[in-house]
């Protein structure tokens, strides 16, 4: 252990294709303003629930239900932003099932979003997944794949 670098892995807050942040169609996310980490463009249907990536305190929910933000025991901080630019809905389609100061294990219900409603407003739901604290993390690989709800797809060493 002296030395050595711990892992940790994030999780598809639901079910669909894995990209890069890099890859993501905002500059504040490609341009990697906010962190690293990697997106995720959910699978068609008409609901959508977003599930925590990582086990720690929610420690934001946003009112508007468009993001919230985690820490983890280790003291990581995680942002997952659901869609872009869908604060402008102020709240619409989204429904908040977590709150501030909650924690919980990856996996578990943090926001249902009417899936169907976002995307006839015009919003796209690529969802990035950010490591927000520069210098936490180190050596972050995202896996590009088609994943499940839940799937580890982003690893990284804690510095």
């Amino acid at each position: 252990m002296f030395g050595l670098s711990k892992k940790a892995e994030l999780h598809a807050p639901f079910a669909g294709n894995v990209v890069d942040v890099s890859q993501v169609p905002d500059p504040v996310f490609s341009q990697k303003m906010l962190g690293e980490g990697f997106a995720v463009q959910p699978d068609d249907g008409d609901e959508l629930t977003v599930l925590a990536p990582v086990a720690g305190e929610i420690v934001k929910v946003f009112k508007t239900g468009h993001a919230f933000a985690m820490r983890t025991d280790q003291g990581v901080e995680v942002l997952v932003h659901i869609g872009l630019e869908t604060v402008e809905l102020k709240g619409e389609g989204f429904n908040v099932l977590a709150e501030s100061g909650q924690s919980v294990q990856a996996g578990e219900p943090i926001v249902k979003v009417d899936a169907a409603r976002v995307k006839a407003a015009g919003y796209n739901l690529i969802t990035p997944v950010v490591l927000t604290k520069r210098g936490q993390t180190k050596d972050v690989k995202v896996s590009a794949v088609h994943a499940q709800a839940n799937e580890a797809v982003c690893s990284f060493k804690l510095c």
